[in-house]
Parts: structure tokens; C-alpha cells; sequence
């Protein structure tokens, strides 16, 4: 037997910022029975997702569901829409933006990368001046992508999508703008019509509350019409196949299918209690986060306090603290995960994830053990996180 959650007694707080939590109703959902994939019953069903996806996205446009990973979906994005050797610009935000740009090199894309001027870009959002500037430049059109984190989930910032649109459209640029919201779906307010995205890239194991397994790119007009063009080598990641099988409810391959199902149930829970209220219980789970954390006298990654994630907070830890030495203690001492620090704050951060199936006394718990071992490691707190967290939440 497999001892993948070989916990002593109670339940196992994970509170990671994705994989997040799965609910039980979707893990029934993903228990059921396999069906045939091209019989009529898994036609009707697959109308049903896809539609209902769109309703997360808020977009009438359509959305490619893949059995991949959020990097699969990055893969996805960039090889439909793009040429080999085509200029990207990327903007630094985190871990995740630096991944997909080397995966863009990978493929052989000329990108360049730019961040905020005179500062530290993992602490801050996207300044959509910067964009702006450089596309100002670009009197050749030579840059044929934007790429941007919505939700950076390495630092816990949120990126303003319009706001990037916005720059783009003021300088008359044809460049199209690529989206990564793998960890802001479902958690954090996103537009993907609304703010002029042509390709978001997202994944299900975050906001979606369900495990790693499916990927998506919700697209626009534009970004189907580049597909036309584009000449990278594809076959699995080709939209063209996939739309048109869409149009009945199925996939020219094998979809995952009984992920699918959990996918439905979660878009189910989600229609039930309202996008709205989600967004809003995340906004207040993270502001009680950032209460305990101020509380502590410890460090928020962000600087920006508009940017603020509702997804996760990143604490730096007191200078002298090995972050991973923390997160193995709580781990071992109260059965909490927490987030590792990611990249160059590797060891000198860790993040608190508050995103998906997650209430006040979940984030309490999480908030309890943190404090805990802090304690345990030797740190003195100015003030109880936990209390200033109740207060908030009072």
C-alpha cells in the first residue's frame, strides 16, 4: 500500500500555494466510473464543460481543455500563435515568468525580458509604463508577443491584466498579449474578454480545486487567426484539431476523463456559491494573512499593497532562519504544509497558500502552526498573528 498520506491522526493541512485542497464532492466526482470517450453520453458531457469553462474565464470565446500541466498550456500558447524566431517580450514578476520565458528559448523564440526599472521585480506587479515604452520603441513591430503572470505564485503578487491591454492598445501595437493565470483562475477576479487577453494559460490544481492534470488556453479571435500562420511544429498542442472536435463535445485524443468530471463538479460548487464570493472570501482570507503576518513583525515579499495576492502571501523569514528548516518543522511537529521559497529566495521565504476549498478556521489552523514554529525555531514575535488574524476576522 502506498503511504502518500501516512499521517498520525487528523487531517493533513495543506496549505501550499497548488496543489490546492480538493473537495470531497470532486473527489467522488473523479471516482466515478470511465466512460466511452467518443459515445453519445460523453458528447453531451463535454458540451457541458466546455461551456461551463467559459463561465470562469468570463469569455465567449473558445477555451482548449488539454491533459497537461499549467506548463504544458505555456507550451501551448506560445507554439500556436507564434513563429520560430519570433521576438517575445517577457516581463519579470517571479519564478513562474522566468520559467516560461526559458521555456520559450526552448523553443527557440528571441525573448527579452524586461522588469521594473530600479527595483527588485520580484516584489512588485507588472508596471505597464515599462510595457508601454518599449513597445513605443518597437516602430518595426518586431515583437510579436506580451507575456505576463496575472497571479506570480512565487511572490504572491497580482498583476493589473487591463492595465498591460491598455499599454499595448495606446501605442497602436499588434503584438498579442499572453496571459499565465495558473494560479489566479478561480481565486482571484480575471477577465479574460473583459481585458483583452488573447491567450490565458491556466491549470486546474489551483483556484479550480481539483488535482494537476488539465490545462487550458482560453483564446481570442486574434489568437485564432494567428494560429493560421503559425509554422512551429505541433500536433498534440495544435488548436485547429481540437476546436473543430469541440464543435460535438469531444477531442481528437484521449481527454482525461474522469478529471473532467471533477473539473464539472468543481465548476458546479463554484456557479453555486458565485464567482463574486469566492473572490471575496480569498480577499479577506489573505487581508487576515497579512494581519498575522504584521502582527509577527515579519516581512511581506510584495511591496505593492494594490498588488496584494488573494491567492497566497510570501513571508520572508527573521534574518538567520533557514525557510525550509521552518516549513520541515511544521511539516513534522503539526502536519502543515507550506510553500517552499522559489528561485533566488530560496531558503529565505515560504508562502502560506489561501486559495480554493479554504475557510477561516482552515487558514487559522495554518496560521497557528506557523506561529508555532516559529516559536520552536526561536523567534520572539512583536505580537500573536493569530490573535490580530481572529480580531480581523471578527
Amino acid at each position: 500500500m502506498l503511504k502518500l498520506d501516512n499521517h498520525a491522526s487528523g487531517r493533513h493541512f495543506l496549505h501550499i500555494p497548488g496543489p490546492s485542497p480538493v473537495p470531497s464532492r470532486v473527489l467522488r466526482a473523479i471516482s466515478y466510473q470511465t466512460i466511452d470517450h467518443r459515445g453519445p453520453e460523453f458528447g453531451a458531457f463535454g458540451l457541458k464543460v466546455l461551456d461551463g469553462i467559459k463561465k470562469i474565464f468570463k469569455t465567449e470565446q473558445p477555451v482548449i481543455i488539454y491533459s497537461a500541466s499549467g506548463t504544458g498550456s505555456w507550451e501551448g500558447a506560445l507554439v500556436n500563435v507564434l513563429n520560430p524566431g519570433d521576438t517575445v517580450l517577457f516581463y519579470e514578476t517571479g519564478q513562474f515568468a522566468n520559467l516560461w520565458r526559458a521555456l520559450a528559448q526552448r523553443l527557440g523564440l528571441n525573448v527579452e525580458v524586461v522588469g521594473k526599472p530600479g527595483q527588485d521585480s520580484w516584489r512588485w506587479g507588472v508596471d505597464a509604463s515599462v510595457i508601454e515604452e518599449r513597445l513605443r520603441k518597437d516602430t518595426q513591430h518586431q515583437i510579436k508577443a506580451v507575456c505576463v503572470v496575472h497571479n506570480e505564485t512565487s511572490t504572491g503578487v497580482t498583476s493589473n491584466i487591463a492595465a498591460v491591454r491598455k499599454a499595448i492598445d495606446s501605442v497602436k501595437h499588434p503584438a498579442l498579449l499572453l496571459v499565465d493565470s495558473v494560479s489566479g483562475l478561480g481565486s482571484a477576479d480575471y477577465e479574460h474578454d473583459k481585458w483583452g487577453a488573447d491567450v490565458t494559460v491556466s491549470g486546474s490544481q489551483k483556484g479550480l480545486m481539483l488535482p494537476p492534470g488539465i490545462g487550458f488556453n482560453a483564446l481570442s479571435p486574434k489568437a485564432i487567426e494567428a494560429s493560421k500562420h503559425s509554422t512551429f511544429p505541433k500536433s498534440y498542442w495544435a488548436w485547429d484539431e481540437i476546436l473543430e472536435s469541440n464543435k460535438t463535445g469531444y477531442w481528437p485524443t484521449t481527454p482525461s476523463t474522469n478529471l473532467m468530471y471533477g473539473l464539472h463538479e468543481a465548476m458546479d460548487m463554484m456557479m453555486a456559491e458565485g464567482l463574486d464570493t469566492i473572490f471575496a472570501r480569498h480577499q479577506r482570507l489573505a487581508a487576515a494573512c497579512r494581519e498575522a503576518v504584521n502582527a509577527w513583525g515579519l516581512e511581506i515579499q510584495c511591496q505593492d499593497q494594490d498588488c496584494y495576492s488573494p491567492v497566497l502571501t510570501c513571508i520572508a523569514t527573521p534574518e538567520g532562519m533557514d525557510a525550509d528548516k521552518l516549513r520541515k518543522h511544521a511539516l513534522e511537529k503539526f502536519n502543515l504544509s507550506l510553500g517552499t521559497g522559489l528561485g533566488k529566495i530560496k531558503g529565505k521565504a515560504f508562502r502560506i497558500g489561501h486559495l480554493g476549498d479554504c475557510n477561516e478556521l482552515s487558514l487559522m489552523a495554518a496560521l497557528s502552526g506557523v506561529e508555532m514554529s516559529l516559536g520552536s525555531m526561536g523567534f520572539k514575535p512583536k505580537a500573536s498573528g493569530v490573535v490580530a488574524a481572529q480580531e480581523f476576522l471578527k
